[in-house]
C-alpha cells in the first residue's frame, strides 16, 4: 500500500487537473479552443498556479486551504474563475495527506464529518471574496453572515440548490461513482486525455442539470442544457475516433456561450475528477 502524498506531489495533482481541464472542448465553458463569459484561459492558468500551494499545503484546515487559495487566486486574477474547484479539492488534498491512496474515499468521508465551525467561517469569507454568480440569498445560513454551524452543515442546508454542496453531504458520490468511471471508459476507449476529459465533462452536463445554469437562469434553462447534451454525450460515447464529435460539440459550444449559459458546476466536478484520478494514481 503506498504512502500518504506530499504536499509538492498532492499541489502538482491539482495543478495538472485544472491545466488539464483547459486543454479540452468543453460546450459553454472557457477551454483553449474558446474564450467566454468575459474570461480567458490565461486567467485560468494564472489561477490554478496561484492557487495549487495552498491547496496542498501541509498543516492547513479545510477552510484555511479554500480562504488562502481564493485569496490567491483574487490577487493573481481578480475575479473568480475556480471558486467551485477549490472547494472541491480543498477536502479531497486535505484527505490525500492523511491516507495512502487506497483509502482516499474513506478518508474523505472522515474528513468532511469533520469539518469544523472555523471551517465554515474561512469558506464564507473565501466565497464573499470570490463573489460567485447567482448566489442570491439563502433562508438561512446566508454567505453575507457570520456561520454559527459547521461547513458540512452550511453545505447540507445549501445542498438543494447548489451540486457542490451536495457532493459535501454525500461524499463526492458524482465524481467518484460517475466522474471516475466515464475517466476509465474514456482511457480504455481513446487513451487521449483531452478527449477523456471532455467525455467527463459532457457526463456531468448530460445527466446532472448544472445548478450554476440554474441558480442564474432557472430550472428550465438547466433542464434544456441537459437535453441539448445528451445526444453529444450519446454520440461521444459510441464513437470509436472522438473527433468525429468535434462539430456538434463546436456548435454546441457556441450555442451555450451565444445565450450566456455557462455550465460552471460541471466544469468543477470534471476538474474534481481528475484531479481524484490522479491522487488515486500517484
Amino acid at each position: 500500500m503506498s504512502a500518504a502524498l506530499t504536499s509538492q506531489a498532492i499541489a502538482s495533482a491539482f495543478h495538472d487537473a485544472c491545466l488539464s481541464e483547459l486543454d479540452a472542448l468543453k460546450p459553454g465553458n472557457v477551454h483553449r479552443f474558446a474564450g467566454g463569459h468575459g474570461m480567458s484561459v490565461a486567467d485560468f492558468e494564472k489561477s490554478a498556479a496561484a492557487a495549487a500551494p495552498a491547496i496542498g499545503a501541509p498543516g492547513l484546515t479545510v477552510g484555511q486551504r479554500i480562504e488562502r487559495a481564493i485569496e490567491a487566486t483574487h490577487e493573481a486574477v481578480g475575479q473568480n474563475t475556480n471558486l467551485g474547484i477549490v472547494l472541491l479539492a480543498a477536502p479531497l488534498a486535505h484527505a490525500a495527506l492523511a491516507a495512502p491512496a487506497g483509502e482516499l474515499r474513506k478518508a474523505l468521508v472522515t474528513v468532511l464529518n469533520s469539518l469544523t465551525v472555523e471551517d465554515a467561517r474561512a469558506a464564507y469569507r473565501a466565497i464573499q471574496l470570490a463573489e460567485p454568480g447567482g448566489l442570491g440569498e439563502a433562508h438561512e445560513h446566508d454567505v453575507d453572515t457570520e456561520p454559527e454551524i459547521s461547513l458540512l452543515e452550511a453545505m447540507r442546508a445549501a445542498e438543494g440548490r447548489d451540486r457542490i454542496a451536495w457532493n459535501y453531504t454525500n461524499g463526492f458520490v458524482d465524481v467518484f461513482n460517475l466522474g471516475l468511471k466515464w475517466h476509465a471508459g474514456g482511457l480504455a476507449r481513446w487513451g487521449s486525455e483531452p478527449w477523456v476529459t471532455t467525455y467527463i465533462y459532457i457526463g456531468f452536463l448530460a445527466h446532472i442539470p448544472d445548478t450554476l445554469i440554474e441558480r442564474k437562469f432557472g430550472a428550465h434553462a438547466a433542464s434544456e442544457v441537459l437535453d441539448e447534451a445528451r445526444p453529444i454525450e450519446s454520440g461521444l460515447s459510441q464513437s470509436h475516433n472522438p473527433k468525429e464529435m468535434a462539430g456538434p460539440l463546436t456548435a454546441f459550444d457556441a450555442s451555450l456561450k451565444k445565450r450566456g449559459l455557462n455550465p460552471g458546476t460541471s466544469a468543477d466536478l470534471t476538474v474534481a475528477t481528475l484531479f481524484t484520478a490522479a491522487l488515486l494514481e500517484r
